[in-house]
């Protein structure tokens, strides 16, 4: 798109090195007294950078900020992992179905575990390598995949063993939902991918597999059987993070209340992290933390403590869980680091030729800033509001039901960066756009655009190449 105000920009830029070439005439030039302070200033800057990104991806990857003391320890998740034969409970979860319900297995942790076990297979491709390990394990057997877990190959998925090598407990990491694996290897198995929705992922089903749901039916006043009913009906790529706050489990139409998981890349000036608002991305790290993944922290929102809208929230003090110690807070401490790392994350860039029509992208291009008029919400190149990127439900001709389950009653003007990465799932807060073709319809008719039919697959094009 043409910007006459970078022309301004240059011209201003012009006039600017002129008088800082005849100030420095004036002051003796350039280096001043000061560059080896400011060399040394920004050294620091660029390494206390390096660092927080470092340690906020081992946050994002591999912190379970003490949750295994609920997935484990409570609900007791390892042992429907290892199953009766390793001293758990039934036919325990082998490699092939805890990929069949999503999970990923992150294939360079793998060959990393198999190099200290002196099981090294040099020369060939990654692929080749992880091949030939894979090749020499039975995929059907439960104690392989403790293996995994203890070669800390399960993507998002940590577990804890005890002295004699049993596995004791398990957590979760935020990597489980917002992480997944580029299939080198195979389906589910390749090198980690952060920042990516793992839209495979069935956390229902998982949630299903814990031998002790009863905590979770106390928490929402139900049995356990409407418990596994509800989050069975989730499916993969969803979640529904405000279940342990409202109790709704399903839509007044019949259908699941759960949402798609959201990539947690390109979002960098991006205002509000989630479909539906809540508040800023380390606002939600801490919700999340604490109130879905169970960890071990402080958390403050008032907003929870309104028992109409948050019955379950309020009636539990979710809007201002206890204080703790500084010592008892895992989370609270490693919440800037991982706002950094995830701000670091770039949107996947599409491939021309390949992931979309270079030619009829162009033309897209055009219809998106001209007669769709897309850019008055989805501005280059957030593409989304700067500011308060927020709508009601008939602002964009949809229902509030999910809207009106957070604070503000709106959705946020999701980022279009990387979209051709997340197609799988469907496409607005919980899919109902099974594609792209069904989404330039809705709004093609909600406003009025007019669009023909080669117009809206130009714009498509176009949309799968941001």
């Amino acid at each position: 798109m043409n910007k006459p105000y970078l022309v301004r920009a240059g011209c201003s830029a012009v006039a600017l090195t002129l008088v800082l070439f005849a100030t420095r005439s004036l002051i003796g030039g350039y280096p001043s007294e000061d560059s080896e302070h400011s060399d040394s200033h920004n050294d620091s800057t660029l390494r206390h950078a390096a660092n927080m990104i470092s340690e906020g991806r081992h946050t994002f990857r591999f912190d379970t900020f003490g949750d295994e003391a609920f997935w484990g320890d409570t609900l007791k998740l390892h042992n429907a992992i290892k199953g009766a034969a390793l001293g758990g409970v039934g036919p325990g979860v082998s490699p092939k179905t805890a990929l069949s319900v999503g999970l990923k297995v992150d294939i360079e942790a793998l060959l990393s575990h198999a190099d200290t076990r002196a099981e090294r297979r040099d020369g060939g491709s990654l692929r080749e390598r992880g091949l030939a390990v894979l090749s020499h394990v039975n995929l059907d057997d439960p104690a392989v995949t403790v293996t995994l877990l203890r070669a800390n190959a399960v993507v998002g998925l940590t577990g804890f063993f005890d002295a004699s090598g049993g596995l004791r407990s398990v957590g979760i990491q935020c990597a489980l939902c917002h992480a997944t694996v580029d299939d080198v290897v195979a389906p589910g198995v390749g090198r980690r991918l952060d920042g990516r929705a793992n839209r495979d992922l069935n956390v229902g089903a998982i949630i299903s597999l814990a031998p002790n749901l009863a905590p979770v039916a106390e928490l929402l006043r139900v049995d356990e059987d409407t418990v596994r009913k509800v989050v069975g009906a989730w499916g993969p790529g969803k979640f529904d993070a405000e279940l342990f706050l409202d109790g709704k489990g399903f839509r007044p139409d019949g259908k699941s209340a759960a949402t798609l998981i959201p990539p947690a890349f390109g979002l960098a000036g991006v205002n509000l992290h989630t479909w539906t608002g809540w508040g800023s991305v380390t606002h939600w790290n801490a919700f999340v933390a604490n109130l879905e993944m169970h960890g071990k922290g402080r958390f403050f929102d008032p907003r929870l403590n309104d028992a109409t809208r948050f019955p379950i929230a309020a009636a539990n003090g979710f809007g201002d869980l206890p204080h703790i110690s500084p010592d008892e807070d895992l989370i609270t401490g490693k919440l800037p680091a991982l706002h950094f790392y995830q701000l670091s994350l770039p949107a996947p860039k599409p491939e021309p030729g390949k992931d979309f029509d270079p030619e009829a992208a162009k033309r897209g291009d055009e219809i998106f800033g001209g007669k769709a008029g897309c850019n008055r919400c989805h501005v280059e190149p957030l593409w989304t509001e700067p500011g308060w990127n927020m709508h009601t439900g008939q602002e964009v001709c949809v229902d509030s039901f999910q809207a009106e389950r957070a604070p503000d009653g709106r959705y946020r003007t999701a980022p279009l960066a990387g979209l051709f990465s997340h197609q799988k799932g469907g496409f607005f807060h919980d899919g109902r756009f099974q594609n792209l073709d069904e989404v330039v319809n809705h709004y093609n008719s909600c406003f009025s655009l007019n669009l023909t039919d080669q117009e809206k697959k130009d714009l498509i094009q176009y949309l799968l190449s941001l």
